[in-house]
């Protein structure tokens, strides 16, 4: 007769893999489902926190060698899947309960391209197969349609209700549908938390992985809107190498701190700028200031996007810049930051909110 496989053998060959960031193992953290054995053969589900799983394929490896491991087991079938968590939160109305994470793109100052790496993020998300939305709040400078190419604006479901519009399979809302593109915002803060509420409360925006939201520059009142009226999973400040803007992204950093919302990490923007002629690389604002103030507040550095052409370009052309194919080294820069981004939210939920401390980024 041949070896009987008991499924607390499988289990236990499984709880050595574990998630890098973390620190548990992958049956603790409840990845596995649908454990089956049928003879010499077994099959199981590794359910991962998001799609955009920077170690997707190692921990697969890592689960299925763990379960050949077991004597007597001739065949391993892994289906891999994502569920991405919802981050819990105090907030006795939720007027979002569809949405399972929202992400505030913020900078300290304006001019360092936050709302294009919001939309790039966006995208990047979308393409790893996230449900995601967009939502723009920079009501004074609303320029995410134009980035996204989004002419369509959103449709009316019910006299209080609209649905989203929708482009490259994210759906967005932004001031710049309602209004004539000469036409500017003249708004104090009632009138900024009212459109606050309107664009959570009275948007259907459905099942949602992520929910991006693009904030004006500053440190003003529609952040403050924002925070009391939905629950934030977290925050991502985007700023340049350069001192000043530095300077500027840690008062941003200081806001969300007080409010009490995580620091999921910092972007570098413009990092750096690389001829396209010669090849030769000019750090025009200075290099590595973001990752050094992450040294110094202990907070993940998510990445590095350079100064590229190609970045006006597609954006002017309404194609972000990570829609391109898996040759371009300027798309993937934005892939691996939503990578890394993905995986500091899970971590986040996880440990129950926390921001602070590094993080590797390889949790999954």
């Amino acid at each position: 007769m041949g070896h009987r496989i008991t499924e607390p053998q499988i289990l236990e060959a499984l709880s050595r893999v574990k998630d890098p960031d973390l620190g548990q193992d992958v049956v603790r953290l409840g990845f596995i489902k649908d454990l089956a054995i049928e003879g010499d053969q077994v099959s199981f589900t590794l359910q991962l926190t998001t799609p955009a799983c920077p170690m997707r394929d190692l921990m697969t490896a890592q689960v299925r060698e763990a379960a050949l491991s077991v004597p007597g087991v001739k065949k391993v079938q892994v289906r891999t899947t994502a569920r991405v968590p919802s981050c819990s939160h105090t907030q006795t109305h939720n007027p979002m309960p569809g949405v399972r994470n929202i992400v505030a793109i913020t900078s300290g100052k304006g001019g360092v391209g936050k709302s294009t790496v919001a939309a790039n993020l966006a995208v990047s998300l979308a393409l790893c197969g996230a449900r995601v939305g967009l939502m723009d709040t920079d009501f004074y400078g609303p320029s995410i349609p134009i980035l996204l190419g989004s002419d369509t604006p959103p449709e009316s479901v019910s006299e209080t209700r609209i649905a989203p519009a929708e482009k490259y399979g994210i759906k967005v809302v932004s001031m710049a549908y309602f209004l004539p593109r000469d036409k500017a915002v003249i708004w104090r803060g009632p009138m900024l938390h009212r459109m606050i509420r309107q664009f959570s409360e009275n948007v259907d925006w459905g099942e949602l992985d992520y929910l991006i939201v693009d904030l004006p520059p500053g440190t003003g009142d529609v952040q403050l809107s924002l925070c009391q009226t939905i629950p934030v999973t977290g925050a991502v400040v985007v700023t340049t190498p350069q001192d000043l803007a530095l300077t500027v992204a840690a008062k941003a950093i200081s806001l969300f701190t007080e409010l009490k919302i995580p620091i999921l990490g910092i972007v570098e923007n413009m990092s750096f700028y690389t001829c396209p002629h010669c090849g030769q690389r000019d750090d025009i604002f200075g290099h590595g200031g973001a990752e050094r103030l992450c040294g110094e507040m202990s907070y993940p550095f998510l990445g590095a996007i350079p100064l590229s052409a190609e970045v006006r370009e597609q954006s002017d052309r309404g194609q972000p810049a990570a829609l391109r194919d898996e040759t371009s080294s300027l798309a993937e820069n934005y892939r691996r930051v939503a990578r890394e981004l993905a995986a500091r939210i899970s971590v986040v939920r996880i440990q129950g909110g926390t921001s602070s401390g590094p993080s590797t980024g390889t949790t999954s």
